[in-house]
């Protein structure tokens, strides 16, 4: 059967899975924009390629399957990076489509040209340009495969704009199918096992890197076995169940003192996932260097993560979900009593102590009514600042796949995540914690919520400044704040001008009201918390949190 080459390629990705996708129209794809009219999959239409690749990114880390991101030539590309690199960051699988110039104008500095290898390739794991449309079956099949392959990861394809008009007769690949995964050696295991029956203070912290709600279970059954507190790595919150007895905290921005010296102190380290980085580390500290005597368990899908920052002593290249499996059948052991009980209780002191800053709203207040009103299944979404460490530390994640938040520290993630978020699980709520500024970078997709029908809630913090800039340019410059502050505009009549519920609160008092309406109002909703300014100062959110924790 004759097909265009955007025909083919809308086929490739119905075959392979693909059930939405998110994008800016483009006249670099036309022929695909034509071919997804009638196609089996949605297309979420938003308001700039970055809100796009960040609910490409969102979606990749809600389903395991990749984003699907359509863009078109040159900016459309370069806005869209940024999505690209929370995905890199984040080991989240995601496939970034882009119209590209015609083939007879490449390497002419065409219209909106890139080298699409030349500015994706640090960030991507494959970047390659479709040249002929018979090759879109085998090159979309490969594009799958390695963005869900090892390290998932982001993958991009250029597409010629006369490629896709070009009429071929071409078989469809066959489906993709997740390469067996591989299993820890016995030898490994074994030494492990070791390692851990001379323990006596033995943490695990997980992070990404291939992450399933099944790797969960077995990791939290294992940690319980095996009397073995478990952290989560920098915004991977909801790997482990939070009310797992195991459960130590968050290894992030405004660590618990208390579980940064447990990681310090601890003599088998067992990192399951994640790259160890330098937010999790707490600055490259809290691991050896300075702690000789510690011994280092790495484990990972890539074999080039490990030893890349900390040499292990045992080093595991394999599946995440089989390494967990495989954990989860030995024998519970009986050694380390009181040692899960005391990080754990040290959790929860963490969770409930109430730390008040200046101003009649608290965010720990905000923070409990949230609790109070969301169910496990509820999603949480973030993107950067100080705010969003009120949600690290005072909201409970029950399952894997409800917290969306940046690896990366992209500002303005959390608006578009909730909106993939919506887009994927109709039936859950899913609640954004946005800043002023962050919010702002990309709170034009409350726009595509109300035209998708997505009822998104967002809880806009207010505080008239980039909060996180000023406390550091306040602690190395004092007296000489500059370019930090925020002049706004009324949220609640931006979010009205949209078509969706607006509200203001001001007063702790009134936020479970708040709360109720936006969250049963049945359209989107931004309620706008406005703070106390002087809350964000060099004895501001970050400092009052850490020094409440040590006291």
């Amino acid at each position: 059967m004759s097909r265009s080459g955007g025909q083919v390629l809308v086929d490739q990705l119905v075959l392979h899975g693909a059930d939405l996708a998110f994008g800016v129209p483009g006249e670099s794809y036309l022929p695909v924009l034509d071919a997804l009219r009638d196609a089996p999959m949605r297309l979420v239409v938003t308001r700039h390629e970055g809100g796009a690749a960040n609910m490409a990114d969102a979606y990749g880390k809600l389903t395991g399957r990749p984003g699907i991101c359509l863009v078109t030539r040159g900016p459309g590309a370069t806005h869209a990076s940024n999505g690209l690199h929370t995905a890199s960051q984040d080991s989240t699988p995601m496939i970034l489509l882009v119209g590209q110039v015609a083939r007879s104008a490449v390497g002419r500095e065409g219209f909106q040209e890139l080298d699409y290898g030349a500015v994706f390739g640090t960030m991507a794991k494959w970047v390659a340009q479709i040249d002929d449309a018979a090759r879109v079956p085998e090159l979309v099949a490969r594009a799958f495969a390695v963005a869900t392959s090892g390290r998932p990861g982001p993958v991009v394809l250029a597409l010629p704009e006369d490629m896709l008009t070009d009429v071929v007769d071409v078989p469809d690949a066959a489906p993709h199918r997740t390469l067996a995964a591989t299993p820890p050696g016995d030898a490994a295991m074994a030494r492990l096992a070791a390692m851990l029956d001379r323990a006596e203070r033995p943490l695990a912290i997980v992070g990404e890197g291939g992450w399933t709600a099944r790797t969960g279970l077995d990791v939290a059954a294992f940690c319980e076995a095996q009397r073995i507190p478990v952290a989560a790595s920098f915004r991977c919150q909801d790997y482990v169940d939070n009310h797992s007895p195991a459960y130590a905290g968050h290894a992030g921005l405004g660590m618990d003192p208390a579980l940064a010296s447990r990681i310090r102190d601890a003599d088998v380290l067992l990192a399951i996932g994640g790259r160890l980085s330098e937010i999790t580390t707490d600055g490259y500290t809290l691991l050896r260097p300075p702690a000789p005597a510690q011994q280092l368990v790495h484990v990972h899908p890539d074999p080039g993560l490990l030893g890349a920052v900390y040499q292990p002593d045992l080093g595991v290249a394999c599946d995440l979900g089989s390494f967990a499996a495989a954990v989860a059948k030995l024998a519970p052991t009986t050694a380390r009593e009181g040692l899960l009980e005391a990080a754990h209780a040290e959790y929860e002191r963490n969770l409930q102590e109430v730390v008040e800053l200046p101003g009649a709203l608290q965010m720990s207040a905000v923070m409990a009514a949230l609790r109070e009103r969301l169910g496990p299944d509820a999603i949480l979404t973030n993107g950067a600042g100080n705010f969003s460490i009120w949600a690290h530390r005072y909201f409970e994640f029950r399952r894997h796949g409800t917290q969306l938040a940046p690896r990366s520290g992209s500002m303005g993630y959390g608006v578009p995540a909730a909106v993939a978020a919506k887009a994927v699980h109709p039936d859950r709520p899913v609640v954004c914690i946005a800043g002023d500024g962050d919010f702002l970078m990309t709170g034009q997709e409350l726009a595509t919520a109300v035209q998708e029908d997505l009822p998104i809630v967002v809880l806009v913090v207010n505080n008239g400044m980039y909060g996180t800039i000023r406390m550091h340019q306040e602690r190395r410059y004092p007296g000489r704040v500059f370019a930090t502050d925020l002049r706004n505009p009324d949220f609640a009549a931006y979010a009205r001008a949209f078509g969706a519920h607006g509200a203001l609160v001001e007063r702790s008092e009134d936020v479970g009201a708040a709360l109720d309406e936006a969250l049963a109002c049945g359209r989107p909703a931004l309620v706008e918390l406005r703070v106390d300014p002087q809350a964000i100062t060099p004895r501001g959110t970050l400092d009052a949190i850490r020094d409440a924790a040590a006291r």
